[in-house]
């Protein structure tokens, strides 16, 4: 009974000492930092090209968790599932069709919403050969232009993007330093993406005054939304681009109007031999023909 009684009184004790600490503690106390992490991994039949612009992303996002290879195309619903075995809440999958199209997934994992684009105008950094540079694993800046603002579908954009490239404090491969922006500008119904370091001085004045610059250092590259998806690679579609057109109907459409070409000729030449049998026939027999000099 008197141990009954002891642990007792201790657990009381402990509850009064934990409201006390909560009372005194404040309000920035209760803060708690965003832990955000993101898979990036790529499907089978990626190209050179495109495999240096996942490498320079992983440079400039020291918040990512790199996996292998997707084996399906079909079944993208597992990312899902290694996204929670790597306990990362976004994703950027990027997705090769055909050895040449590239569609790049962005995900909220694991209850989504997620957005489809297709990624154009790839140039990486080891092909642009920019003055700038930044210290790898520095933390950039995620910033857009008044455009965003606009729909909600580009809100909503514009909240997923910010998620998923800009880089938590609690990153453990973080630097503590904040030297390039990344900048995402919306135009024509596209994203455009760039990235630029910040120089404080000018280099040609060093001892002069500081008068911060921008300078590209790279990758650049050009997405475009095809679709946003409810759920996490799937689900209800909350926006489709009605002007996207895939670059597999593009492609069929340049062949069907060559083809185009290739039959007005030959259908030309096959009136023209008509024609000629046609006058043939129609001339009346003449009398220096072979048939009437040598019969």
């Amino acid at each position: 009974m008197a141990t009954l009684l002891k642990t007792s009184t201790e657990i009381q004790k402990g509850k009064n000492k934990k409201s006390k600490d909560n009372a005194t503690a404040g309000p920035s106390e209760g803060y708690k930092p965003r832990k955000d992490k993101t898979l990036m991994l790529c499907s089978r039949g990626v190209t050179q090209r495109m495999r240096h612009l996942m490498r320079d992303l992983e440079v400039l996002l020291p918040h990512t968790k790199k996996d292998s290879k997707l084996d399906t195309k079909s079944s993208l619903h597992l990312i899902n599932e290694l996204a929670d075995l790597h306990s990362c809440s976004n994703t950027l999958y990027f997705e090769a069709r055909r050895h040449e199209d590239l569609y790049l997934w962005i995900s909220r994992t694991p209850n989504g919403p997620s957005i489809k684009c297709h990624v154009q105008n790839i140039h990486t950094m080891d092909e642009l050969k920019m003055t700038g540079n930044c210290l790898k694993g520095s933390r950039g800046l995620v910033t857009f232009d008044g455009a965003w603002d606009g729909d909600e579908s580009t809100k909503l954009m514009k909240e997923v993007l910010t998620h998923t490239f800009s880089v938590p404090k609690t990153s453990r491969r973080l630097k503590p330093f904040i030297d390039h922006i990344l900048l995402f500008s919306l135009l024509d119904n596209k994203i455009w993406f760039r990235n630029y370091q910040i120089i404080e001085k000018d280099p040609l004045t060093p001892t002069g005054p500081p008068i911060p610059s921008l300078v590209e250092i790279g990758p650049r590259f050009v997405l475009t939304p095809i679709r946003i998806f409810e759920g996490s690679f799937g689900g209800p579609t909350l926006y489709s681009n009605p002007e996207f057109v895939s670059p597999a109907a593009t492609r069929a459409s340049i062949k069907r109007e060559a083809g185009q070409k290739y039959r007005v000729r030959k259908e030309g030449e096959t009136d023209r031999e008509e024609r000629k049998k046609r006058l043939r026939e129609e001339l009346p027999e003449d009398t220096l023909s072979r048939k009437k000099v040598f019969a």
